[in-house]
């Protein structure tokens, strides 16, 4: 019988993605005295038993359907026996499964209860639908029929069958063995070759630890910085370069080379995910440390601080991260020097909240936690004779840094700030005073729920901190809310330490995978990846980060054929996946890609349809930070698939250009506003009539609930499009209802009118 092995399934719903089962044996190292109290706390952390026994969770798989070839020798077990008796068969069968004996063996193989149950259902199903099976197993149950054979007989054939269907017991302690992720450190032999000297900066935003690194970073004979935006390694490669120290720039979509003939200079700067752990360097910084606790992207700050072959690392972060950065380089054998610093200007918490735009002053920031937030407000400020700038995540550098400029210029009329939490680093703005339009922040949890959530001590901290900026006109920062009711609560969570950090991420690599696939070669990725995270042994210093957002686009293009390498490349793309037009042209991508057929400059311009005229409206100006997004895309992958992807200059561009374009949109962005607001919903539609306005959005609620209800409410957004643009409902059921509404009043009002007729006839 030849069977089609093909590999298990996963049920993904069970899937935990902090996996933190502990133990990995810290090396020792006598030469370092740590403190106590880090002693006792990776005592602990490694006291439990070790992770490789961690039993499986069985629950996530599903044994898949055996195919057999019927041809072979199934009919000779009939010639040499009989025909088998189905209905003895069954009660032998049955026998079989409730033998103790059979289920302790099969757990020694590997199976627990679930997938004994599981394999024993499964070929159970297999003997007695089979026209012919395989003569020695027809021979032995025959006998054991006919009362010449032991029921136990069945067991070599039951295993076989169980390993059809699921392939991984041959390999799972090979799995385990790739997936053990419990001493990271030992990833970088590089780094472990020398003895690097680790330096702390901690302290509150605006307190110079930064530029105290910095300083190290240009007087070093060569060094890289690494930092979590595009914004800020650019600003450290200019800052490098006026300075006279020659620096080149990294990132995931550019490479900027100061020498005229493209040899790289002494220094880099970097985002954190693009910095080499192979390169030595004298000095290396690491900005914002205490994103290593980030659940997509802490796993790059990990790599960073673990690998980096530097004499010098230099962190910068937060005081909650210090200890768990001293207990993290322990296993490392490396010592902690720790400089804190105190924040250069003050800045207060108002005893007063602004409630009302009208009460606004110039150098006031007012932070909202969505777009349609901002919209809404900037079109109020705008209605009371105010200009502001606008910043938010998804506008393209050079938008945000003309925003920031323009806000910043005491020349220009424009002194209010409207913005996300994206302004909480970097960008340099001169604000007086920071306003919390809410205190709660939409995020998703694992489930894909939408929860509203209060922000963290750390978070408000960082976008408090803008306010009063050592380098700006104000000298002394205040933070104030939008609602009275917020205040108190703005105090609280301002007065609270800051959560300190306990674990770090990791993430598999493409070597990892690819040995998974050696092991199990029909596995999808998204397969692959699950398999990887739920067989992760890791320590307790470190967690699996989530891996979401590679499953969607894993699964998106797993229908086109791609080598494993590339679609793993793909599949790290960052990309906004709420963007259908960017999701679209990701998979253009990799049909073009697979094709063997390069991507060029024409064929760029004919899909995003350049050139790309002014936004009208709100709608042109979301479709316009796309198209840039998809640009964004294109370089990126131009400098991994560089003969693929060969116009990344010309690509470029036109992404300069479209900049521009997305600045003149933003700088216009009350008049876009009005210009979607007054375009009709549908011609039949009667412009007075509105669907009623409900109070809050229909969403899970999370820590945040004691002012949910208020801060939910949109300030200027109807049901109707909140609906619309959260997908729940489409444009043609909008206008179905609309004219339903419509019927519904003039119904209404001819029934009312026909009561009052009779009213009066009685009269």
């Amino acid at each position: 019988m030849s069977v089609n092995r093909c590999v298990y399934l996963l049920s993904r719903s069970h899937i935990r993605y902090r996996v933190c089962a502990s133990t990995a044996a810290v090396a020792n190292n006598t030469s370092l005295h740590p403190t106590r109290r880090t002693f006792e706390k990776l005592s602990s952390r490694h006291s439990s038993s070790n992770s490789s026994s961690r039993p499986l969770d069985t629950s996530l798989f599903v044994p898949l359907t055996v195919k057999s070839d019927e041809g072979g020798d199934g009919a000779i077990g009939e010639e040499l026996t009989q025909p088998l008796d189905k209905s003895e068969l069954l009660k032998v069968l049955n026998r079989f499964y409730k033998r103790k004996e059979m289920q302790k063996l099969a757990a020694d193989q590997g199976l627990d209860a679930r997938l004994f149950h599981q394999a024993f259902v499964s070929f159970r199903k297999f003997v007695l639908e089979m026209n012919s099976l395989n003569a020695d197993l027809h021979i032995i149950l025959n006998d054991i029929i006919c009362g010449a054979g032991h029921i136990d007989d069945i067991f070599p054939y039951f295993m076989r069958h169980a390993k059809q269907i699921f392939p991984m017991l041959d390999c799972i302690d090979d799995l385990r063995k790739i997936s053990d992720l419990r001493v990271p450190a030992n990833w970088y032999p590089e780094a472990r070759a020398i003895q690097r000297k680790i330096v702390f900066h901690a302290g509150p935003t605006n307190s110079g630890k930064t530029y105290h690194a910095i300083q190290r970073f240009l007087a070093a004979k060569s060094g890289v910085y690494c930092g979590p935006l595009k914004l800020l390694a650019h600003e450290i490669y200019e800052k490098s370069n006026e300075a006279g120290v020659p620096c080149d720039l990294v990132t995931g979509e550019e490479r900027i080379f100061v020498d005229p003939e493209g040899r790289p200079s002494g220094h880099i700067a970097s985002t954190i995910e693009m910095c080499s752990v192979t390169t030595p360097y004298e000095v290396a910084v690491i900005d914002e440390i205490q994103m290593i606790k980030d659940p997509a992207r802490g796993w790059a700050w990990t790599r960073a601080l673990l690998g980096l072959c530097a004499e010098e690392i230099h962190v910068c972060g937060e005081a909650a991260a210090v200890d768990f950065v001293t207990e993290l380089m322990y296993t490392t054998g490396e010592e902690v020097e720790v400089h804190n610093y105190k924040r250069l200007t003050p800045f207060s918490v108002s005893n007063h909240a602004v409630e009302s735009l009208d009460n606004l002053k110039p150098g006031d920031c007012i932070v909202c936690f969505s777009k349609n937030d901002i919209y809404s407000i900037s079109r109020q400020i705008e209605v009371r004779g105010l200009e502001c700038a606008v910043i938010y995540g998804s506008l393209p550098p050079g938008t945000k840094l003309a925003q920031a400029k323009k806000f910043n210029d005491p020349d220009d009329p424009c002194k209010i700030l409207v913005a996300t939490d994206a302004i909480g680093m970097g960008l340099n703005l001169s604000i007086r005073r920071i306003i919390f339009n809410s205190l709660v922040k939409p995020s998703v949890n694992e489930k894909g729920e939408k929860e509203l959530d209060t922000i963290s001590t750390s978070q408000a901290l960082q976008i408090a901190g803008r306010a009063g900026r050592f380098s700006s006109v104000f000298k002394e920062g205040e933070v104030t809310t939008m609602q009275r009711d917020d205040l108190s609560v703005l105090k609280e969570i301002l007065g609270k330490p800051v959560d300190p950090i306990e674990t770090a991420g990791l993430h598999p690599t493409a070597e990892q995978i690819e040995m998974f696939a050696y092991h199990l070669p029909q596995a999808t990725l998204s397969n692959l990846i699950d398999i990887f995270v739920s067989l992760a042994q890791v320590d307790g210093l470190y967690f699996v980060c989530n891996i979401d957002d590679f499953k969607f686009l894993a699964d998106m293009i797993q229908h086109i054929p791609l080598n494993l390498r590339s679609r793993y490349v793909f599949c790290t793309a960052p990309i906004n996946k709420k963007q259908a037009f960017v999701c679209t042209s990701f998979l253009k991508f990799a049909r073009q890609f697979s094709r063997d057929e390069p991507l060029t400059f024409n064929w760029v311009c004919r899909h995003v349809n350049w050139p790309l005229a002014p936004p009208k409206n709100i709608k042109d100006l979301v479709h316009l930070e796309a198209v840039h997004d998809v640009l964004d895309l294109y370089l990126w992958l131009s400098y991994r698939f560089m003969d693929m992807f060969p116009d990344a200059n010309l690509v470029r561009d036109i992404q300069k250009e479209l900049d521009e374009i997305i600045q003149i949109g933003v700088r216009n962005i009350t008049r876009l506003i009005r210009a979607t607001e007054d375009q009709p919903a549908s011609a039949e539609t009667n412009a007075s009539v509105r669907l009623p306005v409900l109070d809050t959005l229909p969403l899970r609620r999370g820590r945040g609930s004691k002012n949910q209800k208020k801060e939910a409410r949109a300030t200027d957004s109807s049901l109707s499009s909140r609906l619309v643009r959260d997908g729940l409902l489409t444009k043609e059921l909008l206008q179905q209802l609309q004219k339903e509404w419509v019927r519904e009043q003039s119904q209404n009002g001819d029934d009312s009118s026909s009561a009052n007729k009779g009213k009066r006839k009685k009269k």
